[in-house]
């Protein structure tokens, strides 16, 4: 995660702030999550099912792609000088639009909402992100992600 003065974050509110590298969903991945919250819904799991059902395939969890933000965020977010901890303090909006399906690469493209101080020390971030699917013109998901930061 890039670092900047809190000056300089608040000064960016508005603006695309960063755009995460490529991630593959594949199949192992999905069934990894799957086994992780016992959610083994054929979509998920079951190729030949899948596509019987008219999906083409599997497809992974909307948890799933939702989970990858954490990831995508080191790569994008900017992050306030002499961060001591920084906290998921949650999501106001979620929006799931299109499935992820076994094999494509997803991306986060982050653009800084607001930057509130709640209390002296602390930060509370405001992110719009899209996860994007690659090749495709709707995004896997849309979210308004906070993160309170201690400084």
């Amino acid at each position: 995660m890039p670092i900047a003065s809190l000056h300089d974050i608040r000064s960016r509110v508005g603006d695309e702030v960063g755009v995460s590298s490529w991630m593959t969903v594949d199949q192992a991945r999905i069934d990894a999550f799957a086994d992780a919250t016992e959610d083994h819904q054929f979509i998920h799991v079951d190729p030949a099912a899948a596509a019987a059902a008219g999906l083409s395939g599997t497809i992974a969890h909307g948890f799933l792609s939702l989970s990858l933000l954490s990831r995508m965020a080191a790569d994008a977010m900017l992050l306030p000088e002499g961060l001591k901890m920084a906290l998921n303090y949650g999501f106001d909006r979620i929006r799931f639009l299109a499935p992820v399906r076994s094999g494509k690469r997803v991306r986060g493209r982050f653009v800084l909402d607001s930057v509130e101080e709640k209390a002296p020390g602390q930060w509370l971030m405001r992110h719009n992100v899209t996860v994007e699917i690659e090749g495709e013109d709707k995004p896997a998901l849309t979210a308004v992600w906070l993160g309170l930061m201690f400084v």
